[in-house]
């Protein structure tokens, strides 16, 4: 019995060794908000020599509300019979709920978009299901919308590609000294 308990109580402990040990407020590591910078001036932002950026707008996020607003009550007579219904008017309120944002993120340089990367991409967004087309090496409007909704997805809603996306799809490769 005692042999039991003791191979139980070491199983316990080989196993909670093997446990995660990620802080509950650990970035995710494949969020891509991160990579926005806004701006209130012209860009690109600064940055190390070399770096290419993307630039995208961010449409603003409204909501509307509508409310009923009686106008004129009913009116009953001396029985209580309804002699007038009540008249109620519409009234709407536009509120935003998000400022239109003007975004900058790193990005491969125009230079590297080749016909093989842009291959590439499709099969890197096609095996993570993004992507379900023939893949043609040529930025479509079927890879701009795969792409949008992978990096969505992260936290970036952008149909163009950042550098931190590609590197997550695997079609840049990270430079050693970032390793």
């Amino acid at each position: 019995m005692t042999r039991r308990l003791l191979i139980g109580l070491l199983g316990s402990l080989c196993l909670g060794g093997c446990a995660s040990r990620i802080p509950v407020d650990a970035p995710n590591p494949g969020d891509l908000s991160p990579e926005a910078i806004t701006l209130t001036g012209p860009g690109p932002p600064s940055g190390p020599e070399g770096t290419c950026w993307a630039h995208d707008l961010i449409p603003a996020v409204y909501e509307t509300t509508t409310l009923q607003s009686l106008v004129t009550p009913e009116r009953r007579d001396a029985v209580g019979r309804i002699v007038a219904p009540a008249t109620y008017k519409s009234v709407s309120q536009l509120r935003v709920v998000q400022e239109r944002r003007d975004i900058w993120f790193t990005s491969p340089c125009p230079q590297e978009i080749t016909p093989q990367f842009l291959a590439t991409l499709q099969r890197a967004l096609k095996a993570r299901g993004y992507y379900a087309l023939e893949v043609t090496g040529e930025m479509d409007a079927a890879t701009t919308e795969a792409l949008r909704r992978y990096q969505a997805d992260k936290g970036l809603d952008s149909p163009q590609l950042s550098l931190a996306a590609a590197r997550q799809l695997g079609v840049v490769t990270m430079a050693p000294e970032n390793l």
